[in-house]
């Protein structure tokens, strides 16, 4: 570990300290890391909008109990990490969704997933780490793909969760479920934005698994913590202007665990299967009854399961 990194106790979790890591390329990232340094290194990827304690507190105390280093970080354009200004024109985002559906090129972003991987390798080495497990969620783990492809020798085991590899002619969303993600909320006060938040947890999580009060305390605790929505669009312009990862996966030798729920709709669990079908050996899971998100009643099995990968 890079002792030269000043660490504070977490404002969230005592068993979490926080740093943040200049990556030299002009982006700053927030870090939190738990557990023994000594331990192997677990890094968490977030997915689209996503801040890192969407990372469920549990889910990291579980992988660090069984016997992981823990660390998770606000991607650039989101939390508390540097935000991207963007100068250019104005994208039209239904048109590049057309596009993007067909399989066809878009350009224009402020920039792309490949911008983010980049990110993730220098954090890696920012910190310095040797090699990590990379686990990554949603976008996340589409651009734990691209490091693993593109940085094979800083990733030691791969694991990837409700994901996909954006290649054509995958099933797309289900409507409901993607401009819930993508919609403005109905007003621009405290409450309206953390209805809106609440809303989209309903809509693409677990049926039938969803605390409504912890949902609340979540959402509420996030808007106070960081509420940047031009950085959430500028992440769907990356995933946009990103393209097909199939014929990155097709370089991944890393051993494989991808993972994904049968109550997805806003990634089908296709999506998840192309990518397992996609890397050498990879192994795919069905979660039966999960959707697009960690609830409390899955965390046991899903950070056994992870454990159990990086261990083998």
């Amino acid at each position: 570990m890079n002792s030269a990194l000043q660490f504070n106790v977490s404002p969230y979790t005592s068993f979490m300290h926080e740093t943040r890591v200049d990556l030299g390329n002009g982006i700053e990232l927030h870090v939190e890391a738990g557990g023994n340094p000594d331990h192997p290194a677990v890094l968490l990827i977030m997915g689209l909008g996503a801040q890192m304690l969407y990372w469920p507190d549990f889910f990291c105390k579980s992988l660090i109990d069984q016997g992981y280093r823990v660390i998770r970080f606000d991607n650039r354009d989101i939390g508390l990490s540097s935000k991207i200004r963007n100068s250019g024109p104005r994208l039209n985002t239904f048109k590049l969704m057309g596009r993007f559906a067909l399989g066809l090129e878009n350009q224009g972003a402020p920039y792309d997933l490949y911008d983010m991987a980049d990110d993730v390798a220098l954090l890696i080495d920012r910190m310095g780490l040797d090699k990590v497990h990379i686990l990554g969620a949603s976008m996340g783990g589409m651009i734990a793909q691209i490091v693993a492809a593109r940085f094979p020798d800083k990733v030691e085991k791969l694991s990837l969760l409700f994901t996909s590899n954006i290649q054509p002619l995958l099933p797309p969303p289900f409507p409901k479920q993607l401009f819930s993600l993508i919609e403005k909320p109905k007003s621009r006060d405290e409450d309206g934005i953390i209805d809106h938040s609440l809303r989209v947890f309903n809509i693409i999580g677990s049926p039938g698994y969803i605390n409504q009060l912890e949902a609340l305390q979540t959402a509420r605790k996030l808007y106070k913590r960081s509420y940047y929505p031009a950085g959430v669009l500028q992440q769907f312009l990356a995933i946009l202007c990103t393209g097909s990862l199939l014929q990155l996966d097709k370089q991944i030798q890393h051993k494989t665990l991808v993972v994904h729920g049968s109550c997805d709709r806003l990634l089908p669990p296709s999506h998840g299967k192309a990518v397992a079908k996609a890397i050498s050996g990879a192994k795919f899971e069905l979660i039966d009854g999960m959707g697009h998100d960690i609830p409390p009643h899955f965390i046991p099995y899903l950070s056994g399961l992870f454990a159990d990968h990086f261990k083998t």
